[in-house]
């Protein structure tokens, strides 16, 4: 099969690295000059991915381009390549609305009949900043667009959020909303879409998004996650299947996913990820016993809706570099750092090593790119705790310098958060 990739930074690395290491034609365009470097002397690099669809089309119903993000018009583009014959995989314009346009898409999740947590849009500061002294609250603070800003409030009467909305620049001339702050347990729900129906079954995750343990520090993308395929059904069907006619209707082909709040209450949608998400396709993998290929082949030909997969957990963790969760355009860092291994790694080792802003120097690898985002562990087990273990083990081995992890993803869900999202009814029976 070819597959060729389009994207920014080459999140999607790990995935190109495995399709190839399968025997498959790999191209990739990176678009940020600061990634230029990523994946070199690993999978070829093309400056234009228009130039690559002739070679695309040659291969037919084995040729595929796969699109990373929804970013610079992205999701228009893939609907057009849809619509001259070509198989694409990764989102849509409808798809870009409902993950960039936040208040939309709230809007629709609560016509599917959703709890939905109060929110209101706004476009300048001082406008917003008047709204919280009129109706004090604790808030949460989201910019909208794929590169989207968020605060996360802590007092009763939103004061913090008012000074963030006063200090921080990146709110100024942006649009942004302002959503009640939900308590209850955070999880997501995601599965492949083939532009007419779910392939089954839909995965269940957690994520960690703070950069340092105990859920400090900074919002990145994410640090680690828990995912399962497990008792997956009943979440599911309470929630993302809901979309089905709506993203049947707007041809969408690629994963989706629906991060949410869990509580007493019931289940409180948040926002929608319309794409790959990062590192969540890398973390999933362990537990897909289908290949990338076949899963992308079944997608496209629409000739199953289910694929087959690895009973328990998968734990991942995203082992990063300075500048993250910075880029060099704002802080410079060194790149072509080695990547070693402690003591080396076995094949099964291997297989849970998945390989992010990395490059090839010689026989060494090293690490590229504009973020530092270097590089995902994952361990699989029957329970969370087992497969952290494993992931920890494997995230102490690699010898890359200055590289931080976080060594606690999964502890509230095995301190008790799993156990409360099951006591809410929310999982399949045993």
């Amino acid at each position: 099969m070819r597959f060729l990739g389009i994207g920014d930074s080459g999140d999607l690395s790990s995935l190109y690295l495995r399709l190839a290491a399968d025997g498959h034609e790999v191209k990739v365009h990176i678009a940020d000059s600061l990634s230029s470097d990523t994946l070199a002397g690993l999978i070829e690099r093309v400056s234009s991915w228009e130039a690559e669809l002739d070679w695309v089309r040659a291969a037919g119903l084995d040729g595929y381009i796969l699109f990373e993000n929804v970013g610079a018009g992205r999701g228009a583009v893939q609907d057009r390549l849809r619509r001259e014959g070509l198989n694409v995989i990764g989102s849509s314009d409808y798809g870009a609305r409902l993950e960039n346009d936040r208040a939309y898409a709230q809007g629709l999740l609560a016509e599917l009949g959703f709890r939905t947590a109060r929110v209101e849009s706004f476009s300048d500061m001082e406008a917003a900043r008047a709204y919280i002294a009129e109706h004090p609250a604790r808030y949460v603070l989201k910019a909208n667009g794929p590169d989207a800003v968020s605060y996360v409030g802590r007092q009763a009467d939103g004061e913090d959020v008012r000074h963030v909305l006063a200090a921080d620049p990146r709110y100024a001339g942006t649009s942004f909303i302002l959503m009640d702050f939900i308590d209850g347990v955070e999880m997501g729900v995601g599965a492949y879409f083939n532009g007419v129906e779910f392939l089954e079954p839909a995965c269940l995750d957690w994520e960690h998004k703070r950069f340092f343990p105990g859920d400090l520090g900074e919002l990145t993308g994410e640090m680690g996650t828990v995912v399962t395929y497990d008792r997956s059904r009943t979440f599911f069907e309470r929630t993302l299947a809901k979309m089905r006619p709506y993203l049947a209707e707007h041809g969408y082909c690629g994963y989706i996913n629906l991060n949410t709040i869990v509580n007493e209450d019931g289940i409180w949608p948040l926002e929608f990820t319309c794409r790959f998400g990062y590192p969540g396709y890398a973390i999933l993998e362990p537990l897909q016993r289908t290949s990338w290929a076949d899963l992308f082949g079944a997608m496209i030909r629409r000739t199953q809706l289910q694929f087959e997969t690895e009973p328990g957990f998968c734990v991942g963790i995203v082992v990063t570099t300075p500048p993250f969760p910075y880029s060099r355009e704002q802080v410079a860092e060194p790149v072509g750092l080695p990547i070693l291994f402690d003591g080396g790694l076995s094949e099964a080792e291997q297989m849970h090593v998945h390989y992010g802003e990395v490059a090839a120097q010689g026989d060494m690898l090293v690490t590229s790119g504009a973020s530092g985002y270097t590089l995902v562990v994952t361990g699989a087990g029957e329970t969370i705790a087992i497969a952290r273990a494993a992931a920890v083990a494997l995230a102490d081995k690699v010898m890359v310098m200055n590289a931080r992890y976080r060594r606690d993803i999964g502890d509230k869900l095995i301190a008790g958060d799993f156990a409360r999202v099951a006591a809410f009814g929310l999982l399949d029976p045993l």
